[in-house]
């Protein structure tokens, strides 16, 4: 597996994860195209592309935040699922970044949202908080009820919260 850093958005990569990132994610749960632009300017910002065989994968958007790095968005193409490659994706993360933290829609919205808090779960993750609310990403946009999960056990979550807010939701 290799991720490859995507620096600007005018690159090919970026405007493939683009219309992947559109195609997967409603509009709430996403940026614009003016705001995922906006991303590769900021130094606290990682979009790689992953690539298998030299072939494109997935994605990752990461935040490299105080004390940990959060991962706003992260995708294997539906072509490449259940084939292991989240998981060992997963596993690079966590070899590199003792302390990540990541969004997931609640396990008990649907069967897809379970599946995917079992994915996290069975990869090391757990849930840190159940009460946690994604502010919306533009004006017409609504703010979404998630779930926070952390592959270490904070003591508290206020923090991680603020500093998401603050940083990533700015």
């Amino acid at each position: 597996m290799e991720y490859l850093h995507i620096p600007t958005p005018d690159d090919y990569r970026a405007e493939e994860i683009y219309a992947f990132y559109c195609a997967t994610f409603p509009p709430d749960e996403r940026r614009g195209a003016q705001q995922f632009k906006k991303l590769f300017s900021n130094p606290s910002v990682k979009v790689f592309s992953i690539l298998h065989d030299l072939q494109n994968i997935g994605y990752i958007i990461s935040w490299e935040l105080t004390g940990f790095v959060f991962i706003e968005h992260f995708e294997i193409f539906s072509e490449f699922r259940s084939l292991k490659y989240g998981s060992d994706v997963i596993s690079d993360l966590c070899k590199d970044y003792t302390h990540i933290v990541l969004e997931a829609e609640p396990g008990t919205l649907d069967e897809n949202a379970r599946r995917r808090i079992s994915f996290y779960r069975q990869n090391g993750f757990e849930v840190i908080d159940e009460n946690y609310e994604q502010p919306c990403y533009e004006p017409d946009k609504n703010a979404l009820k998630l779930w926070l999960l952390a592959n270490w056990h904070p003591e508290k979550t206020d923090w991680i919260k603020e500093e998401i807010y603050d940083v990533v939701y700015c």
